[in-house]
């Protein structure tokens, strides 16, 4: 077998209002950053042996991970498509919408539908290319949803659907 891997797929684009304003003050706090290593790694170059200077080594590595997330944001951020407003239909599911799914077990579990670029599992965000996403989007209220995952397949019923901020349940 060789190590020849397909290119993943293409990532959507869309983004919230709020993934959009998150990923625009990284680029404007990563510049400041950028300003501070470089003159750290001036400092560190003047010292003398660049081969065993740690701070010279350390800092331009620095340098390459901030520059290197610096380029992915303009590329990412020119391609992306803010989604604004809520749809004229609250009881189907679409991009941004906050959903609380009801497995078989009456288990509850509710989550936001955002792009590729803001999934956060911690804030229950997940993204819109996941085949959970997939499953649920432009389903409506009470709706059984059928979701493959590796160990075979998930039933869940769309018990919620909400638009805004994020629901109490």
């Amino acid at each position: 077998m060789g190590r020849y891997r397909p290119p993943p797929p293409p990532k959507s684009n869309y983004i919230t209002p709020e993934g959009h304003a998150r990923l625009t003050e990284e680029v404007k706090a990563l510049w400041p950053e950028r300003d501070k290593v470089t003159l750290e790694v001036q400092a560190a170059a003047a010292l003398g042996d660049r081969s065993e200077n740690a701070e010279y080594i350390y800092g331009k590595k620095r340098l390459r991970e901030i520059d290197s997330r610096l380029r992915h944001l303009g590329k990412r951020l020119e391609k992306l498509q803010v989604v604004h407003g809520k749809p004229e239909n609250n009881d189907t599911v679409f991009f941004g919408a906050w959903v609380i799914l009801v497995d078989e077990e009456d288990n509850q579990k509710l989550i936001r539908i955002v792009g590729p670029d803001e999934f956060d599992m911690d804030k229950r965000y997940i993204s819109m290319d996941s085949p959970v996403a997939k499953a649920i989007l432009k389903k409506q209220l009470d709706d059984e949803v059928v979701v493959r995952i590796p160990s075979g397949e998930q039933i869940y019923f769309i018990e919620a659907i909400h638009y805004g901020t994020e629901p109490e349940f």
